[in-house]
């Protein structure tokens, strides 16, 4: 079974659906056969490569409201996301462009260690307070989940996997997608937005269920009636 996702490294719901999937997982019965895809999303495009703003500062200007509720929302969000063991630490987030993340995202498929690297971002992001959109973190961190340091330092100073990332988010617009996370369970159930762990679970089983159909076997097979009760009749 694979998952496709569309998120972001600096979106914290996407963050929080993340663990609610992988809480999911556990408890599916055929966890180990599924496979988790992540595709680019950014929520800001046109955001500049580093920025003097703080999160709440940041927010205030684009949300048009005070200084105060952006920390306040920022402190709900943490809230939140402790709920499903996450620790958040959003006065030290350091807001940014992704594009460069998502490239690197990409080339972690390449090697067989996406989801590791994805997890390393969002970490960095929201716990300690990391630029990742800064080359020289964005080199550490990949390299800590065992990427090529040559290889990752080639893909920051070229253009490698930028068809990748635009591939992906002209998908998402396919799909209609116009908020992260998103989640695409085995080309059949989407599902929008960090929902709970049951909603994810159920929808897991369903998705395996409508792929694997119980086949009801029938007496041309080699079988008689076989005794059976009913609501009307149980013959002993």
């Amino acid at each position: 079974m694979k998952i496709d996702i569309w998120s972001d490294v600096i979106c914290p719901w996407c963050y929080v659906g993340k663990r609610r999937l992988e809480a999911a997982i556990e408890q599916f019965d055929h966890g180990a056969e599924v496979e988790v895809v992540w595709h680019s999303f950014e929520l800001n495009p046109n955001a500049p490569v580093s920025s003097e703003l703080d999160l709440a500062t940041g927010m205030a200007r684009k949300f048009g409201v005070s200084l105060d509720e952006a920390r306040a929302m920022n402190d709900h969000m943490t809230e939140l996301a402790a709920r499903d063991g996450l620790e958040f630490d959003l006065g030290r987030a350091r807001p940014g462009n992704t594009f460069d993340a998502h490239r690197l995202i990409h080339l972690a498929a390449s090697r067989g260690v996406q989801g590791a690297l994805k997890e390393r971002l969002m970490a960095a992001y929201f716990t300690e307070g990391a630029a990742v959109s800064d080359h020289d973190t964005l080199a550490r961190l990949a390299v800590s989940v065992g990427l090529d340091a040559r290889e990752v330092a080639d893909v920051l100073a070229g253009t490698a996997y930028a068809d990748e990332v635009r591939a992906d988010e002209e998908h998402a617009m396919d799909l209609g997608v116009s908020g992260v996370p998103f989640f695409v369970i085995d080309g059949r159930f989407a599902v929008p937005g960090a929902q709970s762990t049951d909603v994810f679970l159920d929808t897991l089983e369903r998705a395996w269920r409508k792929a694997h159909p119980v086949e009801v076997l029938q007496p041309a097979q080699g079988l008689d009636g076989g005794g059976v009760c009913t609501d009307d009749s149980c013959v002993i």
